[in-house]
């Protein structure tokens, strides 16, 4: 832990003052002694509550509020600041997790959704909060109140786990961090108070969408890495605290300090850019599909122009504020002060956007060659199903019937997998790795849904990527939701081809033993994969390598994860209340577990998928384009991440589970069903990897073939699907006989860690 100076920030849009700032500084103070945060004994003095001057935080992020909406943040933002502080100060220090719970279940109390009684307040927290809730709740509707209620209760969440880590002395990977950074952070809970700062809403109906959840994630992130450079000296090196991306990234590369806030600086450049880039090329996309009104757009717009005021004025008042001043920030803004200050800092640091360009540079096609398959962690063992051969027979045969196999002697002239093909795709040896347990019924419809979706992604890129065809492709997206159709809807059109009657037959295979929410949200799941693709779709055609944590957070979709883990018994169960399946807890359980077989497949189809294919969408080319490393690097960065993945899973199953079965009562029967699910959980990063070393559809030798096949006049490309692979280096341990899925004592996994030496280093003048 070094001290360093600031980085050139990328500044994209100026930041504003606003002209009450004097009379929110004077009501603030006096709201905060009325309350009792100033009370005598407080965590704050006075002095510090004048020099953190949250007022003029909030007269920057908020330039256009009037009085009594200024008054208003800023009032709501020390509240925010005074529990950080108070959290740390009472608990984290002493680690007493169940006093600090139950300081935090306090706090949605004071935040009822239909605006009914509160109880008496028993502390300045609560005190500040039940007035705060009188006077911002009743202006807004109930689908506002809901979703500053849910943020409000994931940073709560969020606050527990920041709390454990500490007690532990453990540092997030960096996956994990930036994914909890947003809700302990408070910046989604902040993006939420900016409706109502700009007296709009957005309209309940796009709330989810993917553009409105990547502009405030992106407006997170961007939140939260610039505090983390500015606070890295308090926090980390003071006051020992480990939630800060500078200290993550120093950890998980071996870098240096001035090296990892160079890193975070860039990250915090490229989510900006992801903004505007969201911003300019997906609003209006999403305005038309939803058919908003001229005010429903104009609504938006103004909460957009809120977001980024947020985030220049943040700036400005990191500069300005002592809250976060050390002697060597301070020495280097020395002569620079007041409005204005962060453009002068900015005006080479702008330049840094230029940098944007260079995710519009790949060749497609490039020659990579093969790589060198590391070898990849993997901790469990686990029986094989024996319905494999038959189902093997049973899946051909259902594809066949659908039309994803088809002789091509007939010369059809539509994309088709031949038998070969589909033998050496071999969907049927994933299955019975992951669902070993699973009748032959059930393992039947497991294999079809995965065939599936494998061949729905190859269609998808061959009918529409090469063609660069987007509009015929939404045309499909839009089929595919009306196939699916749920009572009461109109009946479903005839299916027209392949991928059309596979869905249908899969369908109504599985809906007809779903409750009606399920269905909704199953059939909401798979039409999030098709917009995946259709993103990935649009990135082609502008020839643009994502945004690296756009890229993490679509892969879980793209890969049809999301879908898949749906099935769940533990899901579908319903004896787990709905609130704890909601939990940031499960939520990690999965999105670690995907993330270990999407990225474990970047790895293994890279030279098919970039060399062969064009493709652009994988891991290790959005890290080169981000790094600057090359693709050795890439790799091992990627293998690191993997194992750090798998092993946070762990992690959660032996720390955050308990507390997830004592926080919501889970009777023996519940729980056990959340043991199952992290079981298939297990299964799942299992069966991915022992089914990509072993298939031989993304081998080169294999890839080779697909390419130069002809069905007529017609080339016959194959894209990766779901979990494609490439060329495999490692011949793994077979499946054994034991059924249960769990970390034996003392065995030895796949490979193992290496110690990941870094890129950044100077290279040896040997």
């Amino acid at each position: 832990m070094e001290t360093f100076s600031l980085p050139e920030f990328y500044a994209p849009w100026p930041a504003r003052r606003n002209p009450h700032v004097d009379a929110a500084r004077v009501h603030s103070k006096a709201w905060a002694q009325q309350v009792g945060i100033l009370d005598a004994g407080s965590i704050w003095s006075e002095r510090d509550f004048d020099l953190h001057d949250y007022a003029l935080l909030c007269g920057y992020i908020h330039p256009e509020a009037p009085i009594p909406e200024l008054n208003l943040m800023t009032d709501w933002n020390v509240w925010a600041f005074y529990v950080d502080d108070h959290f740390i100060h009472t608990y984290k220090g002493h680690q007493d997790r169940a006093a600090a719970k139950q300081y935090l279940d306090r706090v949605l109390v004071f935040m009822p959704v239909d605006l009914g009684p509160l109880p008496v307040p028993a502390n300045p927290m609560e005190r500040a909060l039940a007035d705060l809730w009188q006077r911002t709740a009743l202006e807004k509707s109930t689908a506002w109140r809901k979703r500053i209620i849910e943020s409000t209760r994931r940073l709560l969440e969020a606050f527990l786990w920041e709390l454990d880590n500490k007690g532990k002395r453990r540092i997030s990977n960096p996956i994990e961090y930036i994914e909890m950074r947003r809700q302990v952070g408070a910046a989604l809970w902040s993006a939420d108070l900016v409706e109502h700062a700009m007296f709009v809403e957005i309209p309940e109906r796009i709330a989810d969408t993917r553009p409105i959840q990547v502009l405030k994630d992106t407006f997170a992130d961007g939140v939260h890495l610039r505090n983390d450079i500015f606070s890295y000296q308090r926090e980390v090196v003071k006051q020992g605290e480990l939630t800060n991306a500078v200290l993550v990234i120093e950890r998980f590369l071996g870098t240096d300090t001035q090296q990892a806030v160079q890193l975070v600086n860039d990250l915090l450049t490229s989510r900006l850019e992801q903004f505007d880039h969201t911003v300019a090329t997906e609003l209006e996309l999403l305005f038309d599909e939803y058919q908003l009104t001229v005010q429903e757009r104009a609504n938006v717009l103004t909460y957009i122009r809120g977001l980024r005021d947020w985030q220049s004025g943040a700036h400005e008042w990191h500069i300005q504020t002592s809250r976060y001043h050390t002697g060597q920030v301070s020495k280097r803004l020395s002569g620079m002060s007041g409005l204005g200050t962060a453009s002068l800092q900015f005006k080479k640091a702008s330049l840094r956007g230029m940098t944007g360009f260079k995710t519009y540079k790949h060749i497609p096609y490039k020659k990579v060659g093969p790589i060198k398959t590391p070898e990849f962690y993997m901790p469990y063992t686990a029986s094989i199903s024996p319905h494999l051969e038959a189902v093997r027979q049973h899946s051909k045969a259902w594809a066949r019937e659908m039309g994803f196999v088809v002789d091509a002697s007939l010369g059809s002239t539509e994309f088709l997998w031949d038998e070969h093909a589909f033998d050496s795709s071999d969907v049927a040896l994933f299955c019975a790795l992951a669902y070993p347990a699973h009748d032959l019924a059930t393992l039947n419809l497991d294999t079809y849904w995965m065939a599936w979706t494998t061949y729905a992604d190859d269609y998808f890129v061959e009918m529409f990527g090469h063609k660069n065809d987007l509009e015929a492709a939404k045309v499909l997206r839009a089929r595919m939701w009306k196939l699916m159709a749920v009572n009461p809807e109109p009946p479903a059109p005839l299916p027209s081809t392949p991928i059309e009657r596979g869905l249908m037959d899969l369908w109504l295979r599985t809906a007809k033993a779903l409750p009606l929410s399920a269905q909704i949200e199953f059939r909401q799941l798979i039409d999030e994969m098709f917009e995946s693709w259709i993103w990935e779709l649009s990135n082609r055609i502008q020839n643009r390598i994502p945004d690296a944590l756009d890229y993490v957070d679509m892969r879980r979709t793209t890969g049809g994860s999301y879908f898949i883990l749906f099935l769940s018994p533990l899901v579908q169960s319903g004896r787990v209340p709905i609130e704890a399946l909601r939990t940031l807890t499960i939520k990690q359980l999965s999105n670690a577990a995907a993330d270990y077989a999407c990225w474990l497949n970047d790895v293994i189809s890279y030279q098919k998928e970039v060399e062969f294919e064009g493709e652009m969408h994988t891991l290790m080319l959005v890290l080169q384009n981000f790094l600057g490393c090359d693709v050795a690097q890439a790799i091992e960065i990627v293998n690191h991440l993997i194992t750090d993945r798998i092993k946070q899973f762990e992690y959660i199953v032996e720390n955050e589970l308990p507390f997830l079965f004592e926080n919501f009562n889970l009777d023996s029967q519940a729980q056990q069903l959340v043991l199952n699910h992290v079981a298939d959980l297990r299964l799942f990063m299992y069966g991915a990897c022992l089914w990509h070393l072993q298939v031989d559809r993304y081998k080169e030798k294999e890839t080779r073939r697909s390419i130069h096949y002809q069905v007529g006049s017609k080339p016959f490309h194959m894209e990766s699907g779901s979990f494609g692979a490439s060329a495999a280096h490692i011949t793994p341990r077979q499946p054994t006989a034991t059924a249960a899925v769990a970390p034996a004592a003392g065995q030895k996994p796949f490979g193992v860690s290496h110690l990941f030496p870094s890129f950044l280093e100077k290279p040896s003048s040997k």
